[in-house]
Order: structure tokens, then C-alpha cells, then sequence
């Protein structure tokens, strides 16, 4: 008898086709890889295809892959990731797509598609930089509007590049440069030779 993830995997391949670069089960998960130049057709076929029906969006996020693996990853270093769901057949799909330029990483925007997409990509592009081509209103979500860079990219500086405070000679917040002072971290008991001894 066929199990449920292999109806879908079946259903998937016949579906898609030469679309998918790659199709893993793991997990009891589906996860399919198609191209970027595919990215916007495939997910038509994925909710429109009577055997799929993926109505449902749940999630769309960006992948920084640059130091995937302790470094050993060779490929595009940022993805976008869907998460699906079809109400119809009970099932759930995870598609990835590759940016193909890492220094501009552009995919399609699905937010012609599935509506749920418009600020799940506008965090994707806020965060990783991700632009998504199409979507209508591509700003920032989460970092304020004057920030600088994409701070869930892995060369990012943990510190940040600006801190902000309220200054109140000049009665508003303000940007300056990070000033983090320097601190000891070795445990006082290590760095103190006598401690605790009376």
C-alpha cells in the first residue's frame, strides 16, 4: 500500500517535472528544490494542480547558507524557504529556492499567488537582503527604517554597526557609532588566585 508521502512525492513529480532540481524526504518532511528561473510556475502548479491544492502559505523565510556545514557549503549562499499546506489532501510541503547571484540575491515574489506572502518577504528582505522581484511594497518590517545592512546575515557584525539612545540635550534619539566597551571574561574565581580564602 502507498503511504501518504509517497502519493505526494508521486503526485509531485508528475506535476512538476523537470522542474525539480531536487526532491528529499526527511523526516516524514517533502522538501523540493526548483530553480529560480521556475520559482513563480512551479508555485502556480503547486496550488492550482488538482492533485496537489496547496491553498495555504504558512511560512516563507530566507536561509544564509555561507557557513552551512562548518563552511563546506559550495553552493548559492541565500535561499528562500515556503512552507505549504493543502486543507484539500492534508499535507504539507517544503519548497526552497536559491538566490542564483550572491552579491544581489533577487527571486520572484509569491505574493501574487498567496497573499500571506507580502510580509513574510518583506522580513525575508529585511533581515537577508533577499529582494523578492514583483512585490509591490518591499521596504522594511522589523529594523528601523535607518538601519544598517541585514542582520541575520552570517558576515554581520553581532554588535551591529550603530547604536541608538535618546539624547536629552537634544531631546530626540539619536544614532553613534557602537561603543562597547572592552570587559573581562575569564570568571573572577580563575582570575583572582586567592579568592574566597579568609
Amino acid at each position: 500500500m502507498t503511504t501518504k508521502i509517497e502519493t505526494l512525492e508521486a503526485a509531485l513529480r508528475n506535476a512538476l517535472g523537470s522542474q525539480i532540481q531536487d526532491l528529499k524526504v526527511a523526516l516524514g518532511e517533502v522538501t523540493v528544490v526548483v530553480g529560480a528561473s521556475d520559482y513563480l510556475s512551479a508555485m502556480r502548479v503547486l496550488r492550482d494542480h488538482a492533485d496537489l491544492r496547496f491553498e495555504e502559505l504558512i511560512d516563507l523565510c530566507g536561509v544564509d547558507y555561507s557557513t552551512y556545514g562548518d563552511g563546506a557549503w559550495d553552493g548559492p549562499r541565500f535561499a528562500a524557504v515556503s512552507h505549504l499546506l493543502s486543507v484539500t489532501h492534508n499535507w504539507r510541503l517544503r519548497v526552497r529556492v536559491f538566490a542564483p547571484d550572491d552579491e544581489m540575491p533577487v527571486v520572484a515574489s509569491l505574493v501574487d499567488i498567496w497573499s500571506a506572502a507580502n510580509w513574510y518577504e518583506r522580513e525575508a528582505f529585511d533581515f537577508f537582503g533577499i529582494l523578492f522581484e514583483g512585490h509591490n511594497d518591499l521596504r522594511r518590517i522589523l529594523t528601523d527604517y535607518g538601519f544598517i545592512g541585514h542582520p541575520f546575515r552570517k558576515d554581520f557584525p553581532v554588535s551591529g554597526y550603530v547604536e541608538m539612545r535618546y539624547d536629552p540635550e537634544q531631546k530626540r534619539v539619536i544614532y553613534q557609532p557602537v561603543t562597547i566597551e572592552p570587559r573581562e571574561i575569564v570568571p573572577r574565581v580563575i582570575r583572582e588566585e586567592k579568592y574566597g580564602m579568609k
